[in-house]
């Protein structure tokens, strides 16, 4: 079986080196705000080409304190509307609501998954104050006129970056393109950490001292409280193993992209549709996903031939029941690709014998049979 994703066998490819930063921060007798959080929040800061990075507990808080310090600092306002993709992972909707603001959901370009630029503007209303693009699957959103629209209007631009760490766009990294960033670093992710953890990037100091204090108790000195805050913070044997992964994360990140574009190469399936890399930089490919409108065969196909595949994502938010006021909407791009996505294996540890066995058993399928 070739899996989708062998966490052990990505944790043992970074050893020593692994077990010698975890042993180092176990003796040092400093666990929580330590000297491995500093160096990591330091250079991973330093990696994204930002002045500031926040270590926190996982992706979704650094999201939910992004918003959270702009509420704090008048820069958001109860009921303000953000804008978001429709088909983006739950995370990024649920970090609106959590702060009392409304999530507008805006159609996805079909060509690359992430925000379609084009659409956002219809959206916008005297109530929308920021827009929220995802960098999804590993690829950068078209930030260009994302930018373009939000100086025009007033709004700021949160970048979701859970999956795309060290992607380019123009030059400029995931994390340092808008006026935040939030970042997940769970296990799976190209920079994974060995359970929950998350930053948030920004070059705005003030955002960055607030969301540190936010997620400290609301406390820049100790016992004293500024905000009602929470409990966020990035652990030093976390940091730690960060610090180990970073050092690696480039070049696998080009191993990722010379998978794909074997992938690419090979796969003349006509009816599995791949990915379109509009421009190399961009992606990282945490996901290599594919689609096809027999979805639920082909994977049944791909298993029978011995490969693991998941659907990054089965159910859309509005379709969710935590969202159960949106069920009445209609986002058909959305719709679809929530139902023909399909993700094959993609790791920087993939063997070539690997990549061609996943490319034949995708050439080999025949919709027209099913």
């Amino acid at each position: 079986m070739i899996p989708f994703l062998s966490l052990k066998d990505i944790s043992e490819s970074f050893q020593p080196e692994m077990d010698e930063a975890i042993a180092k921060v176990v003796h040092s007798g400093w666990y929580i705000h330590g000297a491995e959080v500093s160096a990591f929040e330091e250079e991973f800061a330093a990696f994204c080409g930002a002045r500031n990075c926040i270590g926190v507990a996982n992706g979704l808080d650094a999201l939910v304190l992004i918003l959270r310090a702009y509420l704090e600092m008048g820069k958001l306002h109860a009921g303000d509307e953000v804008v978001v993709p429709a088909n983006t992972y739950i995370a990024s909707i649920l970090a609106i609501s959590a702060n009392g603001l409304s999530p507008v959901l805006v159609e996805p370009d079909p060509r690359t998954f992430t925000i379609d630029p084009a659409r956002i503007e219809a959206s916008l209303t005297a109530r929308t104050k920021a827009i929220m693009p995802v960098h999804l699957y590993g690829q950068v959103a078209e930030m260009e006129p994302i930018l373009a629209l939000a100086f025009r209007r007033g709004l700021l631009v949160i970048e979701d970056s859970a999956q795309s760490h060290g992607a380019l766009y123009h030059g400029m990294r995931a994390g340092s393109i808008g006026d935040a960033s939030g970042f997940s670093f769970y296990p799976g992710k190209n920079l994974g950490a060995l359970g929950d953890a998350g930053a948030i990037t920004t070059n705005d100091d003030g955002l960055a001292e607030c969301a540190r204090s936010l997620a400290n108790y609301g406390s820049r000195e100790k016992y004293v409280n500024d905000f009602k805050g929470t409990n966020s913070r990035l652990d030093d044997i976390q940091a730690a193993v960060l610090r180990v992964k970073l050092r690696r994360l480039d070049a696998d990140n080009d191993r990722r992209r010379r998978i794909a574009e074997r992938y690419l190469a090979g796969m003349k399936n006509p009816s599995v549709e791949t990915p379109q890399d509009l421009d190399k930089l961009r992606h990282v490919w945490h996901l290599f996903v594919v689609r096809s409108k027999k979805r639920d065969a082909l994977q049944a196909h791909l298993l029978a031939k011995g490969i693991q595949t998941i659907i990054h994502y089965p159910i859309p938010p509005h379709r969710q029941k935590a969202y159960s006021e949106w069920t009445d909407r209609e986002y058909p791009i959305t719709e679809a690709i929530h139902e023909e996505v399909v993700s094959l294996p993609m790791s920087p540890l993939l063997s070539d014998a690997q990549i061609d066995a996943v490319i034949s058993a995708v050439n080999s399928f025949r919709a027209d049979t099913q």
